[in-house]
């Protein structure tokens, strides 16, 4: 006789297959329709896989974290109140972009923009940030960036305008390395030209070709059988390369996953390890320095003799200090790193409590009268414009970058005189709060572009490492001591995978 045990087991095992079969069949639970079937359609539907990591990047699990200072704030500017707000996963450069990397960059824009050389020269990094009225730096002018001795050494007198090219610039060549490795491309840069060349949204709309590989690699239109282009849809193609937000970069940087026990942060950590040192408690390295920094006046390297504690006057190559508990190098020292945000005194009310972000530009792709994408720019890339006023009940305007500080409404004098206020130019000035043709009111150095710049360099005092500390500089400039590492969101989370869930990174 089986005994009710066993029939209870053998009851829920069919239920979870029978569960996990509707889940991962190819019929829709809704409609009954199959799909990848032409007879009901062809309406396609492509399994998820387990998430791909692109090259270069760390996974980093999300999570809530307090976004904030924690520590004394020396400059008295009250510009970082601590709040609690929570991150969707993400990925993150394991290390910064390196001069090697960065002219990869400069190479290939050099041999493809044969018609617009002025395309190199706005991307080359500006090596005359070395040069100081007292001191010889001139060598690293000529050398730093190009010499072959400092192909590791993360590239710096990179502007924020240039780190965010570069992004777009390393998103095109990934995906195009992705179709050319299915071999649904053959490898035709030699061929690629000013603006025929490979672009992500281009080849999207349309207006990409390429040289096609095998035809057996070629995705095929279920209902015609006919060869189609890659769509996002399948899954081939990666989501954009972009600058890390202020709160990822804290985030990432403080990796409080090394401090948590059952959900509990049991450690605010001052740097991005245990402890308030600067130098590593670990047998292996103890009495070593943990990062690339300025320990004293006129001391950036230590003293000559045996093995020095940061031995490394200038930026040292990425790697040279122990990683983080997320995997991280260099997060904290060695050089500071631009981040996505446009720069604001942060307090409570200014801040969304999951992904803050202030620096939102929403742009549409632009298209004619009839809804036609426009044909693609000389540089190959789809035009875009800037959303204006939009009547929605979750945004009123396309350019975000002053809501709730600098805009209208933010004014001293709205609610006395809402239809009198005279702002000028969000480009030029913000910050700005008067009234009336005089513009009478208080101007500040900070702007639409004052970009953040977080992480501390080799110049910097110890209280720059610490991950919450925040300075900015104008986003078209560049310094001695700003390099910057790329990020890229995360698609559908650690269980993406359905009926799976993804192994959690120990």
């Amino acid at each position: 006789m089986i005994s009710m045990k066993f029939k209870v087991l053998v009851f829920f095992c069919a239920t979870v297959l029978l569960v996990c079969c509707s889940r991962n069949s190819q019929v829709s639970d809704k409609t009954g329709w199959k799909y990848n079937d032409a007879k009901y359609g062809g309406v396609e539907r492509v399994k998820p896989n387990r998430e791909r990591t692109a090259p270069g990047l760390v996974f980093i699990q999300g999570g809530a974290f307090i976004m904030g200072q924690i520590a004394d704030d020396i400059g008295y500017e009250w510009n970082n109140t601590p709040r609690r707000v929570t991150l969707d996963s993400y990925y993150m450069d394991e290390t910064e972009v390196t001069n090697q990397h960065y002219r990869d960059y400069i190479f290939w824009i050099s041999k493809v923009y044969t018609n617009f050389p002025n395309v190199m020269r706005s991307a080359l990094p500006d090596t005359l940030v070395w040069r100081s009225p007292l001191a010889y730096n001139e060598p690293y002018v000529q050398t730093y960036f190009r010499h072959p001795a400092y192909n590791n050494y993360p590239v710096v007198g990179v502007s924020w305008l240039q780190a965010n090219e570069y992004c777009l610039w390393r998103t095109d060549r990934v995906n195009e390395g992705e179709l050319i490795k299915k071999g649904i491309f053959k490898s035709n840069v030699a061929e690629q030209q000013n603006e025929n060349n490979f672009n992500t949204d281009a080849y999207l709309a349309g207006q990409y070709e390429g040289e096609l590989g095998s035809t057996k690699k070629q995705p095929k239109d279920i209902a015609t059988k006919e060869v189609r282009r890659v769509r996002f849809e399948d899954g081939l193609l990666f989501p954009k390369y972009r600058l890390p937000t202020e709160a990822e970069f804290e985030y990432a940087a403080a990796a409080l996953i090394g401090t948590t026990y059952d959900e509990r942060v049991v450690e605010r950590r001052v740097y991005g390890w245990s402890g308030t040192n600067v130098r590593d408690a670990s047998k292996k390295r103890r009495g070593q320095m943990m990062a690339n920094f300025q320990r004293g006046r006129g001391d950036l390297a230590g003293v000559a003799g045996a093995k020095q504690n940061d031995g490394d006057a200038i930026a040292a190559p990425v790697r040279s200090f122990p990683p983080n508990d997320f995997g991280l190098y260099d997060m904290v020292g060695n050089v500071n790193e631009w981040v996505a945000d446009v720069y604001r005194q942060m307090s409570f009310e200014d801040v969304e409590e999951f992904n803050p972000f202030r620096g939102n530009v929403f742009t549409n792709i632009s298209t004619d009268a009839e809804g036609n994408v426009l044909p693609k720019d000389s540089l190959g890339r789809i035009r875009r414009d800037t959303i204006g006023v939009v009547d929605r009940y979750n945004y009123r305007v396309g350019d975000n970058r002053n809501y709730k500080d600098g805009d209208n409404f933010s004014s001293i004098f709205y609610s006395s005189s809402p239809d009198k206020i005279d702002t000028i130019s969000n480009s030029d000035r913000v910050y700005f709060q008067g009234k009336g043709k005089k513009k009478e009111g208080m101007v500040t150095l900070v702007n639409d572009k004052s970009r953040v710049y977080k992480g501390g360099g080799f110049l910097d005092r110890p209280y720059w490492l610490r991950p919450a500390t925040r300075r900015f500089l104008d986003e078209d400039h560049a310094a001695i001591d700003i390099g910057f590492r790329c990020a890229m969101s995360s698609l559908g989370g650690e269980n993406s995978v359905e009926g799976k869930k993804t192994k959690k990174k120990k």
